[in-house]
């Protein structure tokens, strides 16, 4: 469903999120291991969600990644997948077909209607700050 890029940039944002609620910074090398993903692809992913401004970046001895605490609860998943899936995810055939619309639906064509609009409303309603508390109760993890 999400590119394994857009998997990261959510796994690496939840995990900053919950850092910066902590107080604390963290660095590529601590996301990539948070999170398995490697460490220059993850470096890649934080400069995007940075460019975007969803995530702050620091440099020199105290420097990192972090969410200013004030807009943890305000980044939803949609504007993460935005950033880096772009919108396709909510406009794209089911079935991958270049034209698949109301006037000429492919065969799941409006089921899978439902379901987008079901997944954007859900990446809609769940910000940064819910999965970031899940996390920190134990209530979910980002790796096995």
């Amino acid at each position: 469903m999400f590119s394994k890029a857009c998997e990261y940039a959510i796994k690496a944002c939840i995990f900053v999120a919950k850092s910066s609620m902590q107080n604390n910074r963290v660095t590529p090398k601590q996301i990539a291991k948070e999170i398995n993903s490697p460490v220059a692809f993850t470096a890649k992913i934080m400069q995007e969600l940075v460019k975007s401004d969803l995530v702050d970046s620091y440099r020199g001895a105290y420097g990192g990644f972090e969410i200013d605490k004030a807009k943890i609860d305000q980044i939803s998943l949609s504007k993460i997948v935005k950033v880096i899936d772009g919108d396709k995810l909510y406009d794209g055939c089911g079935l991958g077909l270049d034209v698949c619309n109301e006037n000429h639906p492919c065969p799941v064509h409006y089921q899978y209607k439902t379901i987008r609009e079901d997944l954007k409303q859900l990446l809609d309603s769940t910000n940064l700050k819910q999965l970031a508390l899940g996390i920190e109760n134990g209530l979910s993890y980002l790796k096995t």
